[in-house]
């Protein structure tokens, strides 16, 4: 070859763009962290992971033709273990947020704990909102996004803040406040209570989708695991469309949660 050639050839592979980066190929086995501790989520019993958070990973495994191993990690640093490579993927009621996002890859939402009102067995409330809510007194936990939720969506409503939800609960039965606003599943273990069931009821729900209350909890991953995120993805949709996701959620928790 000449070296007038061969010049060309060195250019024209130096101008030429770099190839694009494949995913790399999906881990064996995948390895999926959860807390151990946020019940009916994910807990332990008789020494291994367990909850509605493991038994989905178990069956998007094996919808997805993967082979899994679900692993106990604190919640303290466990995004941290992600991005040291310690495992895969994390299940464990991890909400999606601005922050965790800017670290690390999320999944669609799987699972969303809806907000609900509960007032007094004999409150007469039809279809709490803006309108109904005016002038009513509504208990919520001071660091949660009910708070903004409520000054933003029912500006007529007093918003009254507790430390935590069970203290809202106990100014609701003396009927200190009309309404508490929180987290359903916290709310109905209230209300399957002696004391809860004796005094109390739920009203009504916020609307799905409310921005101010987060999107729900999605898979966490590494930034650039993309090919592992859409495998996710697509057995979720598949679990979800046949009905084996309601199935598998009915075991550990009485409402909807898509």
């Amino acid at each position: 070859m000449s070296r007038l050639l061969s010049r060309l050839l060195l250019l024209t592979l130096l101008a030429a763009p770099p190839a694009l980066a494949e995913d790399a190929p999906l881990p064996s086995p995948v390895r999926i962290a959860t807390e151990g501790g946020r019940p009916p989520f994910n807990y332990v019993e008789d020494g291994k992971p367990a909850g509605f958070e493991v038994a989905l990973a178990q069956a998007l495994c094996a919808e997805a033709k993967l082979t899994c191993t679900i692993v106990l990690h604190q919640w303290d640093g466990i995004i941290k273990g992600l991005e040291a490579g310690e495992y895969d993927a994390i299940m464990a009621a991890m909400a999606i947020t601005p922050k965790r996002a800017a670290r690390i890859a999320f999944t669609r939402p799987y699972m969303r704990i809806p907000f609900a009102y509960v007032a007094r067995r004999d409150t007469s409330l039809p279809n709490p909102g803006p309108a109904t809510l005016r002038g009513r007194t509504i208990g919520v936990a001071a660091h949660g996004p009910q708070v903004a939720y409520l000054e933003q969506r029912v500006p007529g409503a007093e918003i009254r803040t507790f430390d935590t939800l069970a203290d809202a609960t106990l100014d609701l039965r003396a009927g200190r406040v009309d309404l508490v606003l929180g987290d359903k599943l916290e709310l109905a273990n209230f209300l399957a209570r002696p004391e809860g069931e004796a005094c109390c009821r739920f009203v009504g729900e916020v609307p799905a989708g409310e921005p101010l209350l987060g999107e729900g909890a999605g898979i966490g991953l590494r930034k650039g695991d993309t090919a592992l995120r859409e495998t996710f993805e697509r057995a979720l949709a598949a679990l979800v469309a046949d009905g084996r996701y309601d199935r598998l959620r009915a075991t550990y928790i009485p409402f909807d949660t898509k």
